[in-house]
């Protein structure tokens, strides 16, 4: 999937969204890397940049990318109550039950 469709996507997502594309598409960017960090746990970070994301994650990307983006100004919050609203985090990054499914991969990727 192109990052113009996931754009797209995105967007409809976060209806309304305020951002621009450059904001959107850094955040697909942070989901890519949350997930191929996931998929190859012991490759160094400069190594992502020129990786795909496997098709059958793209969907998750977006999904990843829109938890990011709705959580902005909260990241390491561990508990606020107000006006009978409560949220807490378990951590300030991706919760695992979003990434259960995105497998480590064995051998070299290529």
């Amino acid at each position: 999937m192109e990052d113009s469709v996931k754009l797209a996507e995105l967007r409809l997502i976060l209806d309304p969204v305020d951002d621009d594309d450059s904001t959107l598409l850094s955040y697909l960017a942070q989901a890519k890397d949350v997930i191929l960090n996931r998929m190859y746990p012991y490759m160094d970070d400069d190594a992502y940049e020129s990786m795909d994301i496997p098709k059958r994650y793209e969907s998750k990307q977006i999904r990843v990318a829109a938890y990011l983006l709705n959580k902005r100004g909260a990241e390491g919050e561990t508990q606020h109550i107000e006006n009978g609203i409560h949220r807490n985090y378990k951590s300030s990054d991706v919760p695992e039950d979003m990434l259960w499914d995105v497998f480590p991969a064995v051998g070299i990727p290529r």
